[in-house]
């Protein structure tokens, strides 16, 4: 026996034995079983197949579910998503080669303002004169409330409904010389009570930070407009709890809670990543101490408008309690925009007179107080001024006398805009349709 293990055959023979044993063992001695499907569902039932052509003609197949589709909420205890693989490693290399399969490249401006000159060309009746008929006008300004700062374009994702145009192929950026005169201005307007930092991915450019402590030591409240994988981004690590120390109020996108859906609109481990934030967010006590607010946006994944808020609300925080343990003090809903990608989306499916009629049917004359071109200021990456950040990506400007936009370098106040009269467009439809959109 001794001469047959000290003999290669059975030193080979041993080494096979010792690694099967060690395989059993790391897997716990249980057989590895196939995913079963969903309870109730066809084994045999394909998933269904939303078939969408970018305007350079290649098709994009992604399997759209229905929020009716949700599976049976799981009984509470660990997270469903306690970790993932990948957190801490960028997503951008997924984001490009997203990109450069569905063919998305970056809008010059003059593409941008194309497509809004299309859409105020076509039959459906005047915004400006809908409001002045509907009683409401006219359409003016109130002294300013939030100071909202697109920082930069730059962003680690590429959503198919983004008005922003924003990507990882997006440079642009906010600089020091042009923060600071914001932060000048706001300290100058004592109406000024929230500062709105949004872009792109707003924490990925270099004076976000900057931004934050600035606005918090003018006693400002500050929103982050947070897409929740940039939590999960290389060099981060620290962004969660430096949110925590200057009680920055969240408002992160989540256009639904299944899976299918997020990952269709705004690309592949999306939603998986965006669970991960969202519990790093709950973690650090967001979403249950009264001082860390953290708000959902809901925004639709089809051609139709938002749904009761309410009951949506509730769907929400049901599901992504039961199913992740997940919460949130509040939902937001948001209509698309019928600028940029989402208009090419509804021009290239043949979409656009479909989705103009839902916004111009639905006007709601009751919406129009609330509007945010009204009490708010909107400022580019580059300083120049516009009435909301929808205008500012179609390269609409408020118009000052002579006709010449505005920047940041050319007042010191925010009530030198009060009798400059608010720029509008067709697109403007988007937020007074139904319940209106903020």
């Amino acid at each position: 026996m001794m001469e047959l293990l000290t003999s290669g055959f059975g030193v080979a023979c041993l080494v096979v034995l010792l690694t099967a044993a060690a395989v059993f063992l790391l897997a716990g001695g249980k057989k590895t079983k196939e995913a079963a499907p969903p309870a109730g569902a066809d084994p045999t039932t394909k998933p269904t197949v939303n078939v969408t052509k970018p305007v350079n003609g290649k098709q994009r197949r992604r399997r759209v579910a229905h929020l009716d589709d949700a599976p049976a909420a799981k009984k509470k205890g660990a997270p469903a998503v306690a970790d993932i693989e990948d957190a801490f490693k960028s997503l951008v290399p997924i984001t490009l080669k997203q990109m450069k399969a569905d063919g998305i490249t970056p809008y010059t401006a003059e593409e941008r303002r194309a497509k809004l000159d299309e859409l105020d060309a076509s039959d459906y009746p005047n915004f400006v004169a809908k409001v002045q008929q509907s009683g409401q006008g006219p359409l003016t300004r109130k002294p300013a409330t939030v100071f909202q700062a697109n920082i930069g374009l730059h962003c680690n994702q590429a959503c198919t409904h983004c008005h922003v145009d924003s990507s990882p192929k997006r440079k642009e950026m906010m600089d020091r010389e042009t923060t600071d005169r914001c932060l000048e201005i706001i300290g100058n307007s004592p109406t000024i009570e929230v500062v709105d930092l949004t872009g792109g991915a707003p924490e990925i450019n270099k004076e976000f930070r900057h931004w934050v402590v600035g606005a918090r030591a003018l006693g400002k409240r500050v929103i982050d407009r947070c897409n929740l994988t940039v939590l999960l981004e290389p060099n981060q690590q620290d962004l969660v709890p430096f949110l925590v120390a200057n009680q920055v109020h969240i408002i992160a996108s989540l256009p639904c809670y299944l899976e299918t859906n997020v990952d269709t609109q705004r690309g592949d481990s999306v939603f998986e990543r965006s669970i991960k934030g969202l519990q790093m967010l709950n973690q650090a006590g967001y979403g249950t101490d009264s001082t860390l607010r953290l708000d959902l946006v809901y925004n639709p994944t089809g051609i139709h408008l938002p749904p009761a808020k309410s009951k949506l609300e509730g769907d929400y925080k049901r599901h992504l309690d039961d199913k992740f343990g997940i919460v949130f003090d509040n939902l937001i809903t948001i209509t698309n925009m019928p600028i940029n990608r989402f208009y090419d989306y509804l021009k290239d499916g043949k979409q656009l007179d479909k989705y103009m009629d839902i916004l111009v049917d639905g006007y709601n004359p009751a919406t129009v107080a609330g509007l945010m071109c009204r009490d708010y200021i909107s400022v580019k990456w580059d300083g120049h001024i516009y009435d909301c950040d929808f205008n500012q990506q179609v390269e609409l400007h408020p118009k000052a006398k002579g006709g010449c936009g505005l920047t940041v370098f050319d007042i010191d106040s925010a009530e030198e805009l009060l009798n400059i009269p608010i720029a509008t467009g067709k697109h403007c439809y988007g937020c007074t349709a139904g319940a209106g959109s903020a």
